[in-house]
């Protein structure tokens, strides 16, 4: 799915709802066997780490592989020369997700003959693989549109830009992307994850009890001032964010660039009580509206 959607959160929350180990590799930094980088097997090392260093519980734990996308092949053939960051790595995943005993050093690091090392059964480990995959709605709607060529092909609309796209992909778009069959095989259930809507994300600002909102007013109670977010400049900043299309991140700088000097400034001005964001800090970058005690001279 698309950047900013939620992929790594809900793996963390399936983590943190079963009670079980959870960690989070970036397949970017990973590299064949022999080369610098890191190791595949480093992945399981974190999980270890994570589980306080006891086996048993390593081996019902959670693993999620971020960025899998990058490391496809730049084309869909066979590499001439070793790609040892992107085909090399999907080919060093195989055996730990398809479940095998791996031997890893405790302390991470590389594998040197006279260290100790601890087994670890992958078999019932849960990996999730996630990753924007930019530009496989172009593989998907070049192969749905193929079959619909002649006069008597039927004519199907295929919009590359919805996201709907995404849930029509197929082993065979993941393999023309640059993943080997050997790895899409392992990978049996494919989710498509929308692009967040105005709806959705005017749900994150408020809903949460950590939501956005919640902080900045957390923040501001903590010198005694009330901060009221305007339902306008609410809309305003998920207008602003689904315009940027990089989903929930998008929000923080909204509010941090609309927050900053405010944040900055209430500490030392005692006589302000309230704090009100309207459409127009958001959209213009005006200050927000300062409310003052009765006694105190007005000021906006």
């Amino acid at each position: 799915g698309p950047t900013g959607t939620g992929k790594t959160l809900i793996a963390r929350s399936l983590a943190k709802f079963l009670k079980v180990p959870f960690t989070i590799a970036d397949a970017t930094v990973l590299t064949e066997a022999g080369y610098v980088g890191e190791d595949v097997e480093n992945i399981l090392v974190r999980l270890y780490q994570a589980s306080g260093f006891n086996a048993e519980k390593t081996e019902h734990g959670i693993i999620y592989i971020d960025e899998i996308d990058k490391i496809s092949r730049k084309d869909g053939n066979a590499s001439i020369t070793r790609d040892v960051s992107g085909e090399g790595v999907q080919q060093g995943l195989l055996k730990i997700l398809e479940g095998t005993i791996a031997n890893i050093p405790p302390k991470g690091g590389r594998k040197h003959p006279e260290q100790s090392f601890v087994h670890i059964d992958t078999s019932h480990i849960l990996f999730i693989c996630g990753g924007a995959f930019d530009g496989l709605e172009k593989i998907i709607s070049r192969r749905i549109g193929k079959n619909n060529i002649g006069f008597d092909g039927e004519k199907i609309f295929v919009d590359e830009k919805s996201d709907e796209i995404f849930r029509n992909a197929q082993p065979g778009d993941l393999m023309s992307y640059g993943l080997i069959p050997e790895l899409v095989g392992r990978i049996p259930v494919v989710a498509a994850l929308q692009s967040l809507d105005e709806a959705t994300l005017l749900s994150i600002l408020t809903d949460p009890k950590n939501a956005l909102t919640k902080q900045y007013q957390k923040l501001l109670k903590m010198d005694g001032v009330k901060l009221r977010f305007e339902k306008g400049a609410l809309k305003a900043a998920v207008k602003i964010a689904v315009e940027r299309k990089t989903g929930a991140r998008a929000l923080r700088s909204i509010f941090e660039k609309a927050m900053l000097d405010v944040m900055y400034d209430i500490p030392s001005m005692s006589e302000i009580v309230e704090v009100v964001v309207t459409a127009e800090t958001i959209n213009n970058g005006k200050k927000p509206k300062l409310i003052t005690k009765p006694n105190s001279k007005k000021s906006a």
